[in-house]
């Protein structure tokens, strides 16, 4: 099966955006003043975020780290920002979206914003 000529014409007319840079999951966190482990049990589902806002970066044969783009981090920052509007709202936030019954209790008796 040959793309070249054939892609060419078919994007014709549509413009997509192009990543030109990612943030790693841990920057994202110390820039909004997350816990990483909270950002890391959001993002374990892929269905939580749109599809290709979050990144897999391999850096090594069997190691990887996850990245957000530019949507991703505003997608996140959303949505925490709306779990966190009661103290109802944000406990049961945490119980749907993070697996560790621990992290849960931990980030349920943390100061809220």
């Amino acid at each position: 099966m040959e793309l070249g000529a054939a892609d060419h014409v078919a994007s014709r007319g549509r413009l997509m955006a192009t990543v030109t840079h990612v943030c790693t999951v841990d920057y994202v966190a110390r820039l909004f003043d997350e816990d990483p482990e909270l950002l890391d049990a959001i993002l374990s589902n892929s269905d939580n975020l749109t599809y290709g806002s979050v990144i897999t970066v391999h850096t090594g044969t069997d190691e990887a780290i996850t990245a957000l783009t530019d949507d991703g981090i505003d997608e996140l920052t959303n949505m925490l920002s709306e779990a966190r509007l009661t103290t109802t709202a944000w406990h049961q936030f945490l119980d749907d979206f993070v697996d560790d019954p621990e992290l849960a209790a931990r980030l349920k008796t943390s100061a809220s914003r």
